[in-house]
């Protein structure tokens, strides 16, 4: 070979190289975040996948429950998006956002906060509120949830409960009977003061972040309905459904990797 055909060899082999490691590290951080009433482990089935495809993961615990006790009335729905956003950190690139349940509440408090730092908001089966809304409004206004009847609040104390014979009907009612028996002892409670904080949301922060929705169809907890709405008052990019209750990270994390992974295309 002469020395002229090896440069070029050589120098396509660097630019090859160069380009794989460009593509291996242009997936954004995917950060999971919990929903009320849960902890950090629900994400156990999903973490793991993704990291198999290639995307750096974090798992936000945040306060407020045993893995990270802090008592009820320090607990705030400013400390859970401070908690995130502590998370973000300062990544080279922008980070997608997975929020569950309640955790719509977080992941939109903290776009607000660090709209540049977010490439994309990923509501799972999420409350995805409007300016001035608290769970409190958005699970009063949902007539087809199932929590309701069962949702002890406990002023006393700061905490809200779900009745324990109920958990997993309403949060697992399509889980086989080993997830059944595990969920009413993984339920936690949870500190009252987010739940009844109104979130201030406007369109120069939180409303130019990405965002996609996946609907979960035989959700008892927040219902199909209200989904449907919340996305039709915040219109996003991307509306992906699973065929599930409440809790697609038991039930069909395969999917739900797919569904976050397009999520973060």
């Amino acid at each position: 070979m002469s020395k002229t055909l090896k440069s070029i060899a050589v120098a396509a082999i660097i630019s090859a190289a160069g380009t794989a490691a460009a593509k291996s590290g242009s997936k954004p951080e995917i950060l999971l975040v919990h929903g009320a009433w849960e902890q950090s482990d629900v994400w156990q089935a999903v973490t793991p996948m993704l990291k198999k495809d290639g995307y750096p993961v974090k798992v936000v615990t945040l306060p407020g429950r045993p893995n990270s006790p802090l008592a009820p009335n320090k607990v705030s729905l400013d400390l859970y998006r401070d908690t995130v956003v502590k998370a973000i950190g300062k990544p080279k690139q922008p980070v997608v956002l997975v929020g569950h349940s309640f955790a719509g509440f977080t992941i939109s408090a903290a776009a607000e906060a660090e709209p540049k730092r977010i490439k994309t908001l990923v509501y799972v089966a999420a409350y995805l509120p409007k300016d001035g809304q608290s769970l409190l409004d958005l699970g009063n206004s949902d007539k087809d949830s199932k929590i309701g009847p069962h949702l002890q609040i406990m002023k006393d104390k700061g905490i809200a409960a779900i009745e324990y014979n109920a958990r997993a009907n309403v949060f697992c009612l399509d889980c086989n009977a080993t997830f059944r028996s595990a969920v009413p002892n993984l339920i936690v409670d949870e500190p009252l003061v987010p739940l009844v904080t109104p979130i201030h949301l406007t369109e120069a922060h939180f409303g130019k972040v990405d965002k996609v929705y996946v609907h979960t169809a035989k959700d008892q907890v927040v219902s199909p309905s209200l989904q449907a709405a919340m996305v039709e008052a915040t219109p996003v990019r991307k509306e992906l459904t699973l065929q599930t209750g409440h809790t697609p990270f038991l039930t069909d994390p395969a999917d739900l990797v797919k569904d976050i992974e397009a999520a973060a295309q």
